[in-house]
């Protein structure tokens, strides 16, 4: 058994090393949360082990985002807390440094911007792995631009 990752991302390397661990992670939008009065933006995915090899495993995770001033969605379903979304990746897009935008893009176009004053990004292990039912497979293609945008959760 591998050991619960805790990660941290401070900076757009760090970010980089949670995107892949958070691949293919699936999550209900109902586990998404933004605390305008907290300035955070809290996730729970079931995350799909890579760094298990071969064994097919994924583990309860969650992701916190902090210093979050605003943030918006495209193409993601409003108030559908049963909808189930894919993450794709997870990317900060600098502004006028250190502030910026985290970018989490999800299979069939979804977006979520959150604008933030500096990059602070905390993935934890929540669980016990257990076996997942098939290995996450995709194809690799152009995401494209989404073309609604909402305000997020």
């Amino acid at each position: 058994m591998t050991a619960p990752l805790r990660l941290t991302a401070l900076d757009e390397h760090d970010l980089a090393a949670i995107s892949a661990a958070l691949q293919d992670a699936v999550a209900l939008l109902g586990d998404f949360e933004h605390s305008k009065r907290l300035r955070s933006f809290t996730m729970a995915f079931n995350r799909f082990c890579w760094e298990a090899g071969r064994r097919d495993r994924r583990v309860r995770s969650g992701v916190q985002i902090g210093h979050v001033t605003a943030a918006r969605s495209r193409n993601i379903r409003q108030g559908a807390e049963d909808a189930v979304v894919n993450l794709l990746a997870i990317r900060f897009e600098p502004g006028e440094m250190p502030s910026g935008q985290v970018v989490c893009t999800f299979s069939g176009g979804g977006e979520l911007r959150l604008d933030v004053e500096c990059l602070d990004v905390v993935l934890v292990d929540l669980s016990r792995p257990w076996r997942a039912t098939a290995r996450p497979q995709h194809e690799t293609a152009d995401i494209g631009e989404p073309d609604e945008e909402t305000q997020a959760p």
